[in-house]
């Protein structure tokens, strides 16, 4: 090692010659030797050099080049940019459900001082977890939007969580006029500009998948209504129903009384198709033509144009079907509106068997006054949105639906109450244990009188109906007894029993059925609780004649037409639907006679505080003192 002084210093540095391994150096005999010199490295002039392995500055310079690597990778990159994304999205809501799901755990292991303490448990406990849930799918957006929205829907959930869910409805953002822009283009071929005269960039209307725009289009000559699909939907939508799937499978795992997985299997059934609106175009077409000789009120919306992301379609203005205010403008009966809301589902239900996943929340209807050419025998039509997702039933579930509700309408037996099970466990493959409960899910009522073993009142205060049309208006005790089993541990269990047993397309019947009830309830109708109901039991009459005529004729075809037995079968038949129908219409027909009085009673009321505009706003359900 040699030293030489440097400007006052020393400095000291290695460097290696190559071993020695010339023959001619190599004497016989002896062994070679490698050797290596230290010499002097010079230095810098005036400057000290600092090694680079220094972790101050080969750390953080490390966590530089891998940061702008994995930026730039997230960039340009899709696959990886989707397992980013599905790792932050995943965390969130497995994140929340499980800590629902310790929450209810922990809920249930408690003891409780009365029947009241754990009612309210309960109840926060529901809170809590909704709250929890409702944060993660406001954060990922999106599908998850869509999904808190269908469990706001279900009826057989806590009131808690379907309260909270409905935030949802109004929690939509709307996509930049910009990105939509470059959509269009890429879908039809031409900016908008060239097929509009005028555009307005502001939508009237955002949902979770799409939102609608006005215009005036070029071709047509007509004022349209432009749906357009959220551009980054098809981009997230494999990866998020991915993370859907994982996250639940974990919950069934662990929590299995809790499982969800159903939801993730309806989410991926159902999501393509309501994100093809070359589909949607063809369920419209479809259930217009089901209408086709059916006099009706109800008016579907005609389809100009569709591509797999762009739907233009005729512009109609109207109301909510449930703005008072709206029906009273233009002198509209709410209780022909909720009557002719009625036969427009069930007929859809119980006569087609292929029926609208229809959402009010989600303003997929509408209503106006009856143009001069309309079909209508009313003075409105009732205008149906939104025709993306659609439900079949087949022959045998439908008919067995119908006879369930049938059995529903009559008085309690022994053998009604055998048929009432029979046919639950056909349509929904619910078993004696989970009857109960999804008769409550039917009627949206408490069960009906030997539906339980036993009664929930212990001292005999509240009287069970017999049959439907047998039930009183609803009253402040049966809404304690309905919340109070909700809240507790074996009920709330059933309900995810039953949701996991029941078909989904009988989910959504239930779903249907909600509607038409809050419906009836929010128009403030005069007529009877039960009025809908009997709509509903003509049209289960219907189908349950239609069919039993159809294997008549079938089996007078196989056999001859000169069978007596076969004549007798089918006039049997006949008869006996003709009895019910017509004692049907009898029935409504004395409701309807009540509710004129009732709202005539309310006109003079009307007029006698407020004069001629208080007997108007009286009659169409308005406040008017």
């Amino acid at each position: 090692m040699f030293k030489f002084p440097i400007h006052g210093r020393t400095r000291t540095v290695w460097q290696a010659f190559r071993p020695c391994n010339s023959p001619s150096l190599v004497q016989p005999g002896r062994l070679t030797q490698r050797r290596y010199l230290r010499t002097v490295e010079l230095p810098h002039s005036g400057y000290r050099s600092k090694s680079i392995r220094s972790p101050w500055i080969l750390y953080p310079t490390c966590a530089v080049i891998l940061g702008a690597a994995c930026l730039v990778t997230y960039q340009t990159s899709q696959p990886f940019r989707h397992g980013v994304l599905a790792v932050v999205r995943c965390s969130r809501v497995a994140g929340a459900v499980i800590l629902s799901a310790i929450d209810y755990k922990a809920t249930m292991l408690k003891s409780y001082q009365s029947t009241d303490v754990e009612v309210e448990a309960y109840s926060e406990c529901h809170t809590r977890s909704a709250k929890r849930v409702l944060k993660a799918l406001l954060a990922n957006g999106g599908i998850f939007i869509k999904m808190g929205q269908h469990m706001a829907t279900l009826v057989v959930l806590p009131v808690e969580w379907t309260n909270i869910m409905k935030i949802l409805q109004d929690k939509c953002e709307p996509t930049a006029y910009e990105a939509l822009e470059a959509l269009f283009l890429a879908d039809m071929g031409a900016p908008i500009t060239e097929l509009f005269d005028d555009f307005d960039p502001n939508p009237i209307g955002v949902a979770s998948l799409a939102q609608v725009h006005v215009g005036h289009h070029r071709a047509s000559g007509k004022t349209v209504a432009v749906k357009l699909q959220h551009p980054h939907l098809a981009e997230f939508c494999e990866v998020d129903m991915e993370m859907v799937d994982v996250t639940l499978g974990w919950i069934k795992y662990w929590f299995p009384e809790f499982e969800f997985s159903w939801l993730a299997e309806e989410m991926r059934t159902n999501l393509p198709k309501e994100m093809d609106f070359i589909h949607e175009a063809h369920n419209a077409a479809r259930a217009d033509a089901d209408f086709t000789n059916v006099r009706t009120s109800l008016y579907i919306p005609k389809v100009i144009l569709a591509t797999k992301r762009v739907l233009i379609m005729e512009y109609i203005q109207g109301g909510r079907v449930d703005n008072l205010e709206y029906l009273a403008e233009f002198d509209i009966d709410r209780n022909k509106v909720a009557i002719e809301l009625s036969r427009i589902f069930n007929r859809m239900v119980f006569i087609n068997g292929w029926f609208h996943a229809v959402s009010m929340n989600e303003g997929n209807l509408l209503i106006r006054p009856s143009p001069q050419d309309s079909r209508s025998p009313y003075n409105f039509e009732i205008v149906l949105l939104d025709h993306g997702l659609y439900f079949a039933l087949d022959t045998q579930l439908r008919v067995n639906y119908s006879k369930l509700w049938l059995s529903l309408m009559e008085t309690s037996s022994p053998s009604t109450d055998l048929d009432r099970r029979k046919y639950a466990e056909l349509v929904g493959n619910i078993g004696p244990d989970l009857y109960p409960v999804f008769e409550a899910a039917i009627t949206g009522r408490v069960a009906l009188e030997g539906s339980w073993d036993e009664t929930d009142d212990a001292d005999g205060s509240f009287r069970r109906a017999s049959s439907v049309v047998d039930m009183v208006p609803q009253t402040e005790q049966e809404k304690d007894i309905i919340r109070n089993a909700v809240q507790r541990e074996g009920v709330l269990l059933s309900l995810f029993d039953v949701l996991r047993r029941v078909p989904r397309r009988v989910l959504m019947v239930l779903k249907l059925n909600e509607l038409t009830r809050s419906l009836d309830h929010a128009l403030m109708t005069t007529h009877s609780h039960i009025r809908i109901f009997l709509v509903t039991a003509k049209y289960c009459t219907e189908a349950v004649w239609q069919d039993e005529r159809k294997q008549l004729i079938d089996t007078m075809r196989e056999r001859g037409l000169l069978s007596s037995s076969l004549l007798f079968a089918y006039f049997t038949s006949w008869w006996k639907y003709e009895k019910a129908y017509s004692q049907l219409s009898v029935l409504e027909a004395f409701m309807d006679v009540q509710a004129y009085l009732k709202k005539t009673s309310a006109w003079m009321h009307g007029l006698w505080l407020k004069g001629f505009k208080g007997a108007h706003d009286a009659a169409s359900g308005l406040a008017y003192s």
